[in-house]
């Protein structure tokens, strides 16, 4: 009897011991000591996992026995065991493979589930909706897209699956995913167009977009690939504007790192800095969508955390109230004031997701909270959170399209923050945005919560110009065609430009806004040009034959109705691209990656060192370190 027990106590004390908790922190960096940001941390054989934020710091509880796995793309997996010692895990990742494959593993244990830091998702077979052991691979797949960090799901054989499924991450399920379709822009002949005219674009979804994708291993459709949202994701170091005006101008030209046959020419501008001191009141509403698609842990379970950072912000001059919708739409916060921080945090808090998407009817009782609420000279904006997955009452592109078109009227202007993975509805956030006198931002992390809505607040909610437009008029003596890189959905027609009532694209306080035109001069043979017959009535040019280019910007004033000109001239002082400026070098290889990823017709091969030369070469100080991630995640794509 007394050594059944002495058995019993000491079976009893290691089990206490195994199932004693920890937590472990630490710090993951690259060979080159580079905090490495995004890597997949999982406690093996559970689905309780994390990542690592922007600075390559993690935190994450586990009990003593279990073994950590840590994983990313382009670099070899590593599994680190848990002692009763271990607090700390930190280490240099090392290159050389691509992660393949994770194993979604269920059991029939329960455990209760404790309030921790990290996001901790529980796959079960019932979440999945599998029967006797046994799992569809649509419900399958449909369920854990999304629902844990670093997870990526894909259609595949093999349905027989009990306990647990081997799943590729190469791929991951997007057929509800919708991009709107981008025909590449083509060189043009400056004999027959001679002006180039498109709206600006501030909007930095696509460079997350493609972030979040590349980092969970999937394949990147083309029309995901918006080669001006990538290279105005980063900030450049241009000249301040003086001081009656709202942006300054910076042109710049090299030879052509891509195409020996063309010049690259950059076009830059800055917005003035808007200081918190002085600024007139902000009359926000959160627009925040709770349907049943917003379900998962990077829907709901991130915008939370994420308005975290946007409240922090708000003064007592500020007002914010809060519009849901799913089946219906309605207020769960009327306007309060910006400094009752917990009052609007408890709002959120409190949400909770279900039902269909009733996206229009959320907009106009948005809308009109907004007007209701309206501050003269104030910033009044609507702030809308979702997947973009409108299913219920105006949900085409073209109705929504309407519907903002006429609420933009208002003078209310549109935020609009993409969240989530598997439906996400890039083609209405951004006919959205567009159209409502707005910007586009998707958030993939806290990272990127605290970059858009934190460290560039004011950019993004404080319009300093609005319909910015830029023409280009090349001359002929200098230039024989051209080509702009990006801007395929900005594009506008030349009589656009001097018509007020044509929509552009707002500039925010300290943005800065990059176009690069690559351009085939005068005598220069390219593969790239066809033949035309020559015109039999042509008007004979005499511009200067010193200027390259004249570059025009018309933009208003944020309550302003007639736009004002600016015009700015670039002479022909060609150098070579080693010589250019860093920010140049920069946008350059953003552009070039771009390019690739979209398998571009404008470029003649695919090869990574080209872009990483480059960018190292454009890296500058980089402070806050996006360029450096930019690096590697090139590094990790092939």
């Amino acid at each position: 009897m007394k050594t059944l027990l002495k058995f019993l106590m000491i079976a009893f004390l290691t089990m206490q011991g195994q199932a004693q908790e920890i937590l472990v922190s630490g710090t993951i960096t690259d060979e080159s000591a580079l905090p490495l940001p995004g890597v997949n941390i999982i406690v093996k054989g559970t689905s309780n996992g994390t990542q690592t934020d922007f600075d390559g710091n993690y935190e994450i509880t586990a009990e003593v026995g279990q073994r950590l796995i840590f994983s990313y793309i382009g670099y070899e997996n590593e599994e680190h065991q848990i002692t009763s010692k271990t607090t700390q895990i930190s280490f240099a990742m090392r290159a050389g493979s691509v992660l393949h494959e994770v194993v979604v593993t269920g059991y029939a244990a329960t455990k209760q589930r404790k309030s921790t830091s990290y996001s901790v998702n529980k796959i079960t077979s019932e979440s999945i909706g599998t029967k006797k052991g046994y799992a569809s691979e649509n419900n399958i797949s449909r369920t854990l897209t999304g629902r844990s960090p670093g997870i990526a799901v894909t259609y595949g054989a093999g349905l027989g699956v009990s306990n647990n499924r081997v799943m590729d991450n190469s791929y991951v399920s997007t057929d509800r995913e919708s991009y709107a379709k981008i025909d590449e822009n083509i060189f043009k002949m400056v004999q027959f167009a001679p002006l180039s005219t498109f709206s600006i674009d501030v909007d930095k979804a696509g460079y997350s977009n493609i972030r979040r994708m590349i980092n969970n291993g999937q394949t990147i459709p083309q029309d995901a690939v918006k080669i001006e949202e990538m290279i105005n994701y980063f900030s450049y170091n241009y000249s301040e504007p003086k001081k009656k005006e709202p942006f300054s101008i910076d042109t710049e030209m090299a030879s052509s790192p891509w195409n020996k046959d063309a010049k690259l020419v950059k076009i830059g501008l800055k917005g003035k800095d808007v200081q918190t001191e002085g600024v007139p009141g902000s009359n926000l509403v959160f627009l925040i969508d709770v349907s049943g698609s917003m379900g998962s842990e990077n829907k709901l379970g991130l915008l939370k955390p994420a308005f975290g950072v946007l409240v922090d912000q708000l003064r007592e001059q500020d007002k914010v109230s809060i519009v849901v919708y799913a089946g219906a739409a309605g207020v769960v916060l009327p306007p309060t004031n910006g400094i009752e921080k917990n009052v609007i945090m408890d709002a959120i808090e409190n949400l909770s997701s279900g039902g269909s998407t009733a996206g229009g009817e959320g907009i106009e009782l948005a809308y009109k909270l907004a007007e209701e609420n309206f501050i003269e000279k104030g910033n009044n904006r609507v702030i809308l959170a979702t997947d973009g997955d409108f299913n219920v009452g105006a949900s085409s592109d073209r109705a929504m399209e309407d519907l903002i078109v006429e609420k933009r009227n208002s003078g209310v202007f549109l935020t609009v923050l993409g969240f989530g993975m598997g439906n996400y509805q890039d083609s209405k956030m951004e006919t959205l945005a567009d159209k409502g006198n707005g910007n586009h931002a998707y958030i993939d992390s806290m990272q990127e919560a605290r970059k858009v809505l934190g460290k560039e607040f004011f950019g993004t909610m404080y319009t300093i110009a609005k319909d910015v437009k830029i023409q280009v008029e090349f001359n002929p003596n200098k230039v024989q065609a051209y080509r702009l890189v990006g801007y395929e959905n900005r594009l506008l027609n030349d009589e656009d430009f001097e018509d007020d009532k044509k929509d552009a694209g707002e500039l925010g306080s300290g943005h800065t806004v990059t176009a690069l035109y690559e351009i085939i001069p005068v005598g220069v043979k390219s593969d790239y040009l066809k033949n035309i017959p020559d015109l039999k009535y042509t008007r004979s040019s005499s511009s200067n034959t010193s200027e390259l280019l004249t570059v025009k910007f018309r933009y208003k004033e944020p309550d302003g109705k007639k736009s004002k000109l600016i015009v700015k001239t670039l002479m022909d002082n060609e150098r070579e691209f080693e010589n250019a400026s860093q920010d140049f070098k920069f946008s350059a290889a953003v552009a070039l990656f771009g390019m690739q990823i979209r398998k571009s017709d404008f470029v003649n091969k695919l090869n990574k060192n080209d872009v990483i030369k480059l960018a190292e070469a454009g890296r500058g100080s980089d402070k806050e370190g996006y360029r450096a991630e930019f690096i590697r995640l090139v590094k990790s794509y092939w």
